[in-house]
């Protein structure tokens, strides 16, 4: 991503910000903004960004209603252009552009641009519940097949299509038989891609035996991910579907399907000390979750060194020590990928250097300065 360019949007009248391909690490006051930019480039992608805001939230409140981000990104070959807000006029509609043409959603951002971030608000990852550690495992499966955003949005469609049509007494048999089958092929999909994910994760560890970013082991919960383990998707996809068909009385009266790949979960482990994430100190869920973020994009180095991922790192040095930032810089240096991080003190990225680009954010503007 070459430039940035914001108007009408959060705390921004207009930003337009020249990026160099460096790490760029962004400081300024809480308030300031600096996770408004984060969100501006999250938003040239598939879903509802880092915040997963809706769109009434994202335009700046003292402009007229409607709001523009637009970036510009070079892949070596070709600058394309995209862009995605929404008019004063319409402001439930959100527009998105490619090359100054129409596109048609959100999604069509995935097959050129992908994302994986960290933010403070996932940092109780392992303490919620198991819908956040879905999505934080569907955006890892994201940025290496964007093709999981669309089996994704197939299945919730077929899914509360079939509600719809239990609440009505599920007489049109055929109909619900078909939406079924399209719950059921998409589930799968679904399943076997988190596994094939989770295989990655394992076999991209960026970590060593005295690394400060602890290795996990990963583990799959649903019945979906469970049956792959010994059986062909054709088989469990079936299964599935005659599973659905058997529970639609409980379904039904549930007011919600009760089995399937939206109720899966995530297992992690801090290797080292055999102990569930979620009963590791809070420094410690910190770092495994960073290690996660990092697997995935070595995975995807090792995959596809050309691959158009962007890392967004909200407050990632905020309760990292010395050593461990300078840890993780030299990581990010070796995987290539272009990252953004925000912090309070510009102090927390001088190990970078004259390795990363620095910005300054303070009263609505941006403003490019040198760490040393």
């Amino acid at each position: 991503m070459t430039r940035l360019t914001v108007t009408n949007f959060r705390s921004y009248a207009r930003a337009d910000i020249s990026f160099d391909g460096r790490p760029a690490a962004i400081s300024g006051a809480n308030g300031a903004g600096k996770t408004n930019i984060l969100e501006a480039i999250s938003l040239i992608g598939p879903g509802r960004g880092v915040r997963g805001a809706r769109l009434d939230e994202l335009p700046r409140l003292d402009g007229d209603g409607g709001w523009a981000v637009s970036a510009r990104v070079d892949d070596g070959e070709d600058e394309r252009r995209f862009g995605v807000g929404a008019a004063a006029s319409n402001p439930a509609r959100r527009v998105c552009r490619i090359d100054d043409r129409d596109a048609s959603g959100p999604g069509a951002f995935a097959d050129h641009l992908r994302f994986m971030w960290l933010t403070p608000a996932q940092d109780r990852l392992f303490m919620e519940g198991a819908g956040d550690r879905r999505k934080f495992l569907d955006r890892m499966t994201l940025a290496h097949d964007p093709a999981h955003g669309r089996r994704s949005s197939a299945y919730e469609q077929a899914m509360r299509q079939r509600q719809r049509l239990l609440e009505d007494g599920g007489r049109d048999e055929e109909w619900l038989a078909a939406v079924e089958s399209q719950m059921a092929e998409a589930g799968a999909a679904i399943a076997a891609a988190r596994r094939a994910m989770v295989s990655r994760l394992e076999a991209a560890e960026v970590t060593s035996d005295d690394s400060v970013f602890p290795d996990a082991d990963l583990a799959l919960e649903g019945e979906l991910e469970t049956a792959l383990q010994s059986a062909p998707r054709e088989d469990v996809e079936r299964d599935f579907a005659d599973n659905l068909r058997a529970r639609r009385r409980r379904d039904a009266e549930a007011g919600r399907a009760l089995s399937g790949p939206h109720r899966s979960d995530l297992l992690v482990t801090h290797r080292a000390k055999g102990r569930a994430a979620r009963l590791c100190s809070t420094g410690e869920q910190k770092a495994l979750l960073i290690g996660l973020v990092l697997a995935n994009a070595r995975a995807l180095s090792l995959s596809d060194p050309n691959a158009p991922l962007i890392l967004l790192l909200d407050e990632i040095a905020a309760h990292l020590d010395e050593g461990r930032r300078a840890a993780l810089f030299s990581i990010l240096d070796d995987l290539g990928f272009q990252a953004f991080m925000t912090g309070t003190d510009r102090s927390l990225f001088e190990a970078w250097g004259a390795r990363a680009q620095h910005f300054d954010v303070s009263d609505g503007a941006v403003h490019e300065t040198q760490l040393t």
